[in-house]
Formats: structure tokens, sequence, C-alpha cells
């Protein structure tokens, strides 16, 4: 595509992402997202990938060349098929209830800890189909819960993280209702205020966040220097890929390839170091191993409103790369 025919106009300050997406743009991320599968409109698709960006991006720092490769960088078969599925499109519903709900089962029962196919395990999966409709509570399909699914995490992640989300919601409401019966006064009132038990957070979120964190250190540890360097300026120092590219001395196609490679090697070491647990090192205890839940959990929380220092996480490297001028394929 042409690089002046994909820009955006961008109001870094209200982040109107994507209300002026390109139609060259647009007609490219629908065609990965394969959304004319399920007959999605360009402008449906287009809301929905406003609604990723502005949930996604700090105003204030945001450039069209950031927005593009946010945008790139989505799980979009996925988004695609969930905004089918929120736009109420038979076929997509149909797909969606084939393809995943022996895995919604399977990922119930782990979260449980008991057998898959089990009476609970199915109880808890099938649950979810009803927010999934926009069922719940009555209030319609506009209310789906895939309104909150935004692609940045693939959607058996998404969904493995909600049904953890929703168990855990629901261990909290039995016990509020404990307490609630347990501290009613002679008059019917309550011995103390309601205010502070109605939402509660997670109790286990900042050891989730931290645990993410620790593995992710790990993970950039083990790096070759060079690919933490591709890291630290893409993301810590902010650069384009064609600075980058200048940097290191490699083509700006060889940067994105090596950063899109190097993100999926991170995250399944991530995974793995969660999903094995980390031996005490550096004053640091033994970190350990988490379900596949938890580990959902970790990623959810950890991508939602925790900031990160990587700055700490990605110091500068001695040996940036090679010498300017020697370019790579």
């Amino acid at each position: 595509m042409d690089k002046d025919s994909e820009n955006w106009s961008v109001d870094a300050n209200a982040l109107e992402a994507a209300q002026a997406l390109s139609p060259a743009l647009l007609e490219w991320l629908c065609a990965q997202a394969n959304a004319a599968r399920w007959k999605l409109s360009s402008e449906q698709f287009a809301a929905t990938l406003r609604r990723s960006a502005k949930k996604a991006l700090l105003p204030g720092a945001v450039t069209t060349q950031k927005l593009r490769e946010y945008l790139g960088a989505l799980h979009l078969e996925d988004l695609a098929l969930a905004s089918a599925c929120a736009e109420g499109c038979e076929a997509a519903w149909e797909h969606f209830f084939t393809a995943y709900r022996a895995y919604l089962r399977a990922a119930a029962a782990a979260i449980l800890r008991c057998k898959s196919g089990s009476a609970e395990a199915c109880d808890l999966a099938d649950s979810l189909f009803s927010e999934l409709y926009g069922l719940a509570g009555g209030k319609g399909a506009e209310r789906s819960l895939f309104r909150y699914f935004h692609g940045r995490s693939s959607l058996k992640t998404w969904l493995r993280a909600v049904l953890a989300q929703r168990h855990i919601d629901s261990i909290r409401e039995g016990r509020r209702f404990e307490e609630l019966t347990e501290d009613e006064a002679g008059d019917g009132r309550p011995k103390t205020p309601l205010g502070r038990q109605t939402q509660p957070g997670d109790p286990h979120r900042e050891r989730y966040v931290a645990s993410f964190t620790r593995a992710l250190q790990t993970a950039l540890e083990r790096l070759e220097p060079q690919e933490r360097e591709r890291l630290r300026l893409y993301y810590a120092e902010e650069k384009t890929l064609a600075e980058i590219g200048r940097l290191l001395g490699e083509h700006e196609s060889s940067v994105s390839r090596h950063l899109d490679r190097v993100r999926r090697d991170l995250r399944n070491a991530v995974e793995d170091f969660l999903r094995c647990g980390i031996a005490a090192a550096n004053g640091s205890a033994v970190q350990p191993a988490l379900s596949e839940a938890e580990i959902a959990l970790c990623f959810e929380y950890s991508a939602e409103d925790t900031p990160i220092d990587l700055q700490k996480l990605l110091p500068r490297s001695k040996s940036p790369g090679p010498p300017a001028g020697k370019r790579t394929p």
C-alpha cells in the first residue's frame, strides 16, 4: 500500500483514532481479518477498530505510525469474529459455538480443577454464553460481552481470562452474602457499611502482576543483546521502524520481521516461566507455577492499567548492533 494513502488524521487530545481511516488501510485490515466471511461491513469493523485504539492508546503520545502499527498487530481475525457475533451474525455465532464451546469447557475445568466435561465445568462455561450474547440482565445484544474484546490478545486468551474472572466474582458474591448474614444486627441493618464490599478488587491481582513482571524480566534477560536492543528502541524510546533500521543497519522490513518474531518468542517464554515457576535468584523468592487460568489473568491485569518500567526492564545495551551501513536482508 502507498503510505500516503493509509495515513489517518489523528486528534491526539481526544484520541479520535480511525475516525478518518483511509479506504486503502481499512480495506487491507478487513482483508487481513477476513471480515467478509461474516458479512461484516467496513463501517462496522472500523467502529470496532476505533474502540480498540481508544482503549489501548494514550492521548498526547500517539502518532499516525504508531496507530497504524498498533492496528496491524491486532488479532484481526479474532476481532472480526467477535465483532460479527456482537452484531448478531448467525453464521459467526454458529462458528463460535462450534469452535469454542469445547475449549471453554476445558478452560473451565482447568479453573475449577475438576475433570473436563464435569457438570461444574459445563455450567461455568455455558453460563458465559448469555453474557456473550448480551442477554444477561435482559439488556439486549448491544451489551454483548464481545464489545469488550479489543484484539490485543487472542480470543482464546481473553475468553479464558473472562471465565477465570467470572469464577472469582462468584466466589466473592458468596462471601459477601455470608458476611452480610453474619453481620446483621437485631434491627435488620448491617453492622458495617457495605459500600466497601460491593466491588472489591481481586485480592490476588498484585501477585499476578508481580509474577508477570518477574517472568517478563527473566525472559528479557535471556534474549540476545540485539533482540533486546530492538525492543528497547521500539518500546522504551518509541522510535519508528525506519529509525531503528538506521540505527542498527537493518532494512525497515527486517526490523518489523524481527520484532514480530521476538514478540512471539517472548510471549511463549513468559507463559512457560509462569507455567513452570521460577527458581529463587538474586534475592527473589521462588515463584510457584500457575494454572492456565492464572496465567491468563497475569496477562489481562498487566495489559489493563499496570505501568511497566520499560526503561528498567530494557536498559541501554553496550553493544547495540552492527556498525552503521551494514544492512541485513
